[in-house]
């Protein structure tokens, strides 16, 4: 039988995860579908639970649902579990396995992709919320000399920074982050609402890379960044590199990233 997976979101309508694994299938010889599935808000544990039964191998999770998923799997990877989110899922007859590929995709797409070098750099990392707290620890691994977390409830941002007790590892408000930074990642919900946090333009200089994890839109943080002086970059290649590597998890071989990126570019 064909082995089935699927991401769950809400919204979901946007997403490219369906091509990205159907590419990843036909390069690899994989025998699989994946599809898209709209979790209602209050019906994640039930939506995934239907998937399962129906056959489901695995799945992806994206917004709201990461923290969720966090507390819904049987195991966790060690990653995810100091994550405090999940965004793949695994299915077997021993329950749910959550891990957490967000920050390994985040890191190989700048590192790999966009050539940025880490070590030593003063990164600024925009929310609080399980997207953000999929990449703190990627982050670090790769020596910045500083991580500030930003968000609008500076007391979510202290309390994640708290849970990874690294001295490099601070916390404060959108507006109180008024100093120069090498990288600034939007891990916040606002683009998908097109909207931005309130941010001091004193962070961005023309060294700085602007990254939202948002792909496939131009969006306010991207643009008040460029005005300001920042080289920019969507999550496009995040996405795809996130997704390489649940692939990896799931069927044992890891595909080709490149011709992927480059196709959904064009």
């Amino acid at each position: 039988m064909t082995d089935r997976y699927a991401v769950f979101g809400h919204p979901i309508a946007h997403s490219k995860s369906p091509q990205i694994h159907a590419a990843f299938a036909r390069q690899t010889g994989q025998d699989m579908t994946y599809e898209a599935i709209l979790a209602p808000i209050e019906g994640f544990a039930d939506s995934v639970a239907s998937f399962v039964a129906t056959g489901g191998r695995g799945a992806n999770v994206t917004v709201p649902f990461k923290e969720e998923a966090w507390k819904l799997a049987d195991r966790l990877s060690p990653r995810a579990e100091r994550a405090g989110a999940v965004n793949t899922l695994s299915f077997d007859a021993d329950g749910i396995t959550g891990d957490n590929t967000d920050g390994a995709g985040l890191v190989a797409d700048l590192t790999g992709n966009l050539r940025r070098q880490l070590a030593g750099t003063r990164i600024l990392l925009l929310g609080a919320g399980g997207a953000a707290r999929g990449v703190i620890e990627p982050l670090l691994e790769q020596q910045p000399a500083a991580l500030v977390i930003a968000n609008r409830t500076v007391s979510r941002a202290q309390e994640l920074a708290a849970l990874f007790g690294d001295a490099r590892l601070t916390a404060c408000s959108f507006d109180a982050a008024d100093s120069r930074f090498d990288l600034v990642v939007n891990a916040t919900a606002a683009s998908l609402a097109g909207e931005l946090p309130p941010l001091s333009p004193a962070i961005f200089t023309a060294s700085t890379l602007a990254y939202d994890m948002m792909y496939g839109r131009d969006t306010p943080f991207l643009s008040f960044a460029r005005t300001h002086g920042a080289t920019t970059a969507d999550g496009l290649g995040m996405l795809v590199e996130q997704a390489a590597e649940a692939f990896a998890l799931w069927r044992g071989v890891r595909p080709d990233t490149a011709p992927v990126i480059a196709s959904l570019r064009t």
